[in-house]
């Protein structure tokens, strides 16, 4: 009996993952490969985008080598492949497929000066009315003003209305594609700042207000699709079809099966996404909280409200690689435990600014609360409570938005495997944080979502449900006084801040 497999492509901003499942969700083989990442100048980041193509292929290329040898000739099919991109970095090129300057990542800040402009023309309420979301550098938009102002190639190209925009999903498909495809889904559109969410259209008025009429955009279309066929640069022998398209934050949302309304996930990696399911209702916010598509299927669309946090893995980071506090992130727990307490120290980890519910691009981060007794363990441990208290924040903004509790939170990100971090979640928030134990849970979303678009699995309930395995469940234990002291301790440094 011949057996069915998906591959999944997990394109990321620290590089790719290729991981081909078996039809019941289960991992078979998998390979990763780094991507290189520029900071041509402060604030600026950027990545070639012939070599994330390649960078995709070679993780392919691995992959599938390791799942030839591991089959030792054994009968196979696969299905399909489903594609997760990491979020809001672009790709601009011209007709004949050049890149007219290098992808610029999400992380970018080159267009902090656009951002206020637009602000001060009195565009922001308009902007979140139409995108859900917020006059950000995190979005696109901005950034692609930016190179039509500063890279001639890419204003020249606009004028003569041969620049091509795409997130990087869209870039990959027109590369695997033979540059015969030009899509995307809608989960990558709307973080352009280009898209109206609520009707679900490029918004030309947004288009003529940041100056770029001219601006060619791709079809969007459901993330479970059949977008085209494609055998990788001759990777495989046959074509195989492209049927899933997804952001990675709503691959993870998908892949951790939150399905119902009022179940959220948050994936802790360099930030944190976390994505609340409204469904099939797009939640108006006016708090901060982004208003997004969380995953398309055929005749059904899936809201969610999102709260984006611009640190959590990296402030970590930060206390290892500036200041030395520690030599492995297996050190940190031991270190947070050590102590008691945070004994007074708070952590404001706005380091690229703040973002969900605050949104305040132009804050520094901070430390509160030193004092001759403080040791690097309450340094540690004050990072640690800053990504459970911001997380916190985002819950709170949108609870009070939907007038509903927050039903369960799923967590994924290697930041997850810290058990006092976890526990400690959970008793802020006062309701169950659960890791269900999949650490390549956006490519499993990736995966089933493709399965969808190949029409091998008809509807969600047809999915194969996660093994278990390894799942984590951390139950909240009863909130004392010096919890309750501490968040509003937190709380009232950020008023300070803004003050």
């Amino acid at each position: 009996m011949t057996a069915s497999y998906i591959l999944s492509v997990d394109q990321g901003t620290s590089g790719t993952k290729a991981i081909i499942f078996d039809v019941d969700g289960n991992i078979i083989v998998k390979a990763s490969e780094p991507l290189r990442t520029y900071y041509p100048s402060p604030g600026f980041v950027e990545q070639d985008p012939e070599e994330i193509y390649q960078n995709v292929l070679t993780a392919v290329e691995n992959c599938y080598s390791i799942f030839l040898e591991k089959l030792n000739g054994a009968d196979y099919t696969l299905l399909s492949c489903g594609i997760s991109n990491q979020r809001e970095t672009f790709v601009v090129w011209d007709s004949s497929g050049k890149p007219l300057y290098n992808a610029v990542v999400w992380q970018c800040k080159r267009s902090v000066d656009i951002c206020d402009e637009l602000k001060g023309q009195g565009l922001e309420d308009m902007v979140n009315s139409k995108t859900g979301l917020t006059i950000d550098p995190y979005f696109s938009a901005t950034k692609m003003m930016w190179l039509v102002d500063h890279v001639p190639a890419v204003s020249l190209a606009l004028q003569r209305k041969d620049a091509y925009f795409g997130t990087i999903d869209t870039w990959l498909l027109y590369k695997l594609s033979g540059h015969q495809h030009y899509a995307t889904d809608h989960t990558n559109a709307p973080r352009t700042l280009l898209y109206n969410t609520y009707n679900l259209r490029w918004d030309d008025e947004l288009l003529s207000k940041f100056g770029l009429i001219n601006l060619n955009l791709p079809k969007v279309q459901n993330s479970a699709y059949k977008f085209c066929t494609s055998d990788f640069n001759g990777i495989f022998h046959e074509k195989i079809p492209i049927t899933g398209i997804i952001g990675d934050s709503h691959a993870a949302f998908f892949g951790e099966e939150c399905f119902e309304i009022g179940m959220a996930k948050a994936t802790m990696g360099t930030g944190s996404s976390m994505l609340w399911n409204t469904g099939g209702k797009a939640e108006q916010s006016g708090n901060g909280i982004l208003t997004t598509v969380g995953w398309s299927l055929p005749n059904q669309l899936h809201f969610a409200l999102e709260g984006v946090i611009v640190s959590c893995g990296a402030t970590l980071e930060w206390l290892k690689n500036q200041l030395g506090l520690f030599a492995g992130h297996e050190e940190i727990e031991a270190l947070a435990t050590s102590v008691s307490s945070n004994e007074g120290v708070y952590l404001i980890p706005a380091f690229s600014g703040i973002g969900a519910p605050h949104w305040q691009k132009d804050w520094k981060a901070s430390i509160h609360g030193i004092t001759f007794g403080t040791t690097k363990a309450h340094f540690v441990r004050a990072a640690l409570e800053s990504i459970a208290y911001q997380i916190k924040d985002v819950v709170l903004a949108i609870e009070q938005e939907t007038g509903q509790p927050l039903r369960e939170l799923r967590v994924d990100g290697g930041i997850t495997a810290n058990g006092f971090l976890m526990q400690f979640l959970a008793n802020v928030l006062q309701t169950p944080v659960t890791n269900i134990g999949i650490t390549d849970v956006s490519a499993r979303g990736a995966a089933l979502i493709a399965g969808i678009g190949a029409e091998y699995w008809k509807e969600i309930s047809d999915l194969p449900k996660a093994s278990y395995e390894d799942f984590k469940k951390y139950e909240p234990k009863i909130l004392n006084k010096d919890m309750v002291s501490a968040y509003e301790t937190w709380q009232r440094l950020l008023i300070n801040k803004k003050e």
